[in-house]
């Protein structure tokens, strides 16, 4: 384990005093302010506190270096950058502490004061339309009293390191998300689940991070407030802390895209490489590849507000662009993200070096979900057939703030082990876990870290992870029964239709009498024969005119006959019954001529006439098309055969013995991929003995009697 103790999280009482503290400000905005906007003024705040703190040290050195330059037509933000220590800077000599101190100009200063930041730091305070609260909070007498709350806020980085100011804004964001009514997990994945998912894909490369000058790139493309993009790079740098790590992300919520952008200027990064909007629609990172890519998407989101975009570069670009594999469910975006993810993977170069690993976050759905030749199919057969696919973690339920559901790591990587090509590691970790100690939305358990007394689940799993081809082959490794390894094909199957031939006997019923005086072909032979006598509306229905009421109704009564003289003709068959159909159709001619009628004839009557007259029946007749037996589609079915298993063999074995007439229409035989993680570690549980669970329910009842007495005393 490479991770430092810190005993942060939520259970941190230093920065849960900082983020009360702040929280606070929410006394002086009741009755001027919603609940639900509390957060727009807080955060904000929290930010310019925050970015305030880290200028501190160096705030004399950039106020002289705008002085020297100041009425000089030149470009000064290099200098001012360099003169403030970080990527962002404030010429002014203006600071909280100094505007709260005089009210009457509280909001003109504040204005002055964020004006002159440079336009990195600004952009970020114009998201949360901070200039919009400073005159609501002025216009309430409100704003230097909320100024002043802020200004006893030590943030100072020597006081609250940066790892653990993510923490104070994650906190802030949960409350902000509660007060609206809004989703938590959202916007942040709990911090013990970010590590778990660096170690895992982080670690695998430990030889290769510590060697001297090594710069890596990591990219999340649902970045939230930029915890995992933190973690990763406090992995790296615990590795190698002459390392040079590079982190990109981009993120929808304008609020989280602030922070996030913040954190990035605090620590030194380029806030340029935060991309602000969706990164389906607007890739913020099109041309980029990168080292290690993670994500926690937001689980079962439709992508209908991008539906045209995505599906113009699927239909357009193919494999040439991010979405060539499929298109998943419009309700569910998952796999969307998984395939943005690949297409910013390294190539591997001819000597093995290069490549890429992935780490995501997905509830079950996009493991099976969608049938062979579904885009989720499709996708998934595109990531096992070209091998990128190392594991599947299974977490404990009640794990995420916004959902009790049971989540998988799935990492991916163009360069797998020598000891995992063609191979897909399942680990099963869904009983690592502690209750917590005090809920958190649907979040009641969490992984121990090792810190304060804890079980080290994170170690625990990592540590298997990294053995795991070993364990899986070992039937005395303690923990043999949480790994499986399997080939690639074995997700793999080929979905095949089996037919059974349409069987039928023939009758002449009134239901089937009535079919087939309805039939077109019918309705047909009745308008030839009375529609010549009324050349006027013939005309009409030729033409397809409207006809008058007058004419509909001589029309509709004409066809009454006409079938009438064909009803009565079969009269004489009602409810007789033939084996074939060749024996019904010589019995409707014999009444027809019988009866002094020319009656209808050609294919598409034939057709008509035995799907009227035709009537299922095992013991039927076959019916044929071009001497082949005709497949009935209402015993249609289909079976899934394993990847590179014979078919017909399959059919012999599995069908034959039951039907002995099925057969497999080969021309919609389907190549699909699932991976039933469940199913490959269900463990049988012998029921409980019918004796005791009587005598259970017995002594439940005379519980209940006694307390029943107990009530009527």
């Amino acid at each position: 384990m490479f991770w430092k103790e810190t005993g942060e999280l939520l259970n941190s009482s230093k920065h849960t005093e900082m983020a009360n503290h702040a929280w606070s400000v929410a006394d002086l905005l009741r009755g001027d302010y919603k609940q639900s906007d509390y957060g727009k003024v807080i955060l904000p705040f929290t930010v310019l506190r925050r970015l305030e703190c880290v200028l501190e040290p160096t705030r004399d050195k950039v106020a002289e270096t705008a002085a020297r330059f100041e009425g000089q037509d030149i470009d000064t933000d290099h200098f001012l950058r360099r003169a403030s220590g970080h990527s962002f800077y404030n010429k002014s000599a203006l600071t909280l502490k100094k505007i709260a101190a005089d009210p009457q100009n509280a909001a003109k200063n504040l204005q002055v004061y964020v004006g002159s930041f440079s336009d990195n730091a600004r952009e970020v305070l114009d998201k949360y339309e901070f200039s919009q609260q400073i005159k609501r909070l002025d216009s309430a007498n409100q704003l230097y009293r909320v100024i002043g709350k802020f200004t006893d806020l030590d943030l100072r980085p020597e006081v609250v390191p940066n790892h653990n100011m993510g923490y104070i804004f994650e906190e802030l964001i949960r409350r902000f998300a509660e007060q609206s009514n809004e989703t938590a997990g959202e916007h942040f994945t709990p911090r013990e689940v970010i590590k778990l998912m660096v170690n895992l894909l982080i670690a695998p490369d430990g030889d290769a991070l510590s060697l001297p000058g090594v710069v890596r790139t990591v990219m999340d493309p649902a970045c939230g407030t930029g915890g995992m993009l933190s973690a990763a790079e406090e992995h790296i740098l615990a590795l190698n802390p002459d390392a040079t790590v590079e982190v990109y992300g981009q993120e929808l919520n304008p609020e989280s895209w602030a922070i996030c952008r913040s954190d990035l200027m605090i620590k030194g990064q380029d806030p340029e490489n935060i991309a602000f909007g969706n990164s389906f629609s607007d890739d913020g990172h099109r041309r980029e590849r990168f080292d290690y890519l993670l994500a926690n998407p937001p689980f079962g989101v439709e992508w209908k507000k991008v539906k045209e975009e995505v599906e113009d570069e699927y239909k357009n670009l193919g494999d040439a662009g991010r979405f060539g594999a499929g298109l998943p469910r419009i309700n569910d975006g998952s796999l969307l993200f998984l395939q943005h993810m690949l297409s910013k993977m390294k190539p591997v170069d001819a000597n093995g070096g290069g490549g890429s690993r992935v780490a995501i976050v997905f509830n079950g759905s996009p493991l099976f979900t969608g049938a062979a030749g579904s885009g989720e199919s499709e996708i998934r057969r595109w990531i096992l057939e070209n091998d990128w696919l190392e594991a599947i973690v299974a977490l404990p339920d009640q794990l995420f703030y916004n959902t009790g559901i049971s989540t998988y790591f799935w990492i991916l990587t163009n360069r797998k082990a020598p000891d995992h090509k063609g191979k897909v590691v399942l680990l099963d970790a869904r009983d690592q876990w502690q209750k917590m100690r005090k809920s958190l939305g649907d979040k009641r358990k969490e992984l121990g870290d090792g810190t304060n007394g804890k079980p080290n689940h994170i170690a625990d799993i990592t540590r298997l992870y990294g053995e795991a081809v070993n364990a899986a082959a070992d039937p005395e490794h303690p923990l043999h029964g949480k790994v499986k390894v399997f080939d690639n094909s074995a997700f793999g199957y080929q979905r095949i239709t089996v037919e059974r031939p349409l069987k039928l006997r023939f009758e002449l019923t009134e239901e089937t009498l009535t079919a087939l005086l309805a039939a077109k072909p019918v309705q047909k032979w009745a308008e030839e024969r009375f529609l010549p006598r009324v050349p006027d509306v013939a005309a009409k229905v030729k033409a397809r005119r409207k006809l008058t009421d007058e004419e509909e109704a001589e029309f509709q009564e004409q066809m009454d006959a006409e079938t009438k003289l064909l009803a009565d003709a079969l009269g004489p068959l009602m409810d007789s019954q033939w084996a074939t159909k060749s024996e019904a159709q010589m019995a409707f001619k014999g009444a027809v001529a019988g009866a002094g009628l020319h009656g209808p004839t050609g294919a598409p009557f034939a057709k008509a006439f035995r799907d009227a007259m035709g009537v299922r029946d095992p013991e039927g007749e076959v019916q044929k098309i071009k001497g082949e037996p005709e497949p009935d589609s209402e015993l249609r079915d289909y079976e899934n055969v394993p990847l590179g298993e014979d078919v017909e063999e399959y059919l012999k074995r599995e069908v034959h013995p039951h039907v002995a007439d099925a057969w497999i229409d080969h021309t919609k035989t389907k190549i699909g991929y699932e991976i039933p993680f469940t199913r490959h570690f269900y463990v049988y549980e012998q029921p409980r003995p019918l004796a005791e669970i009587d005598a259970e329910l017995k002594a439940l009842e005379t519980e209940i009697q006694t307390l029943l007495g107990e009530v009527t005393e």
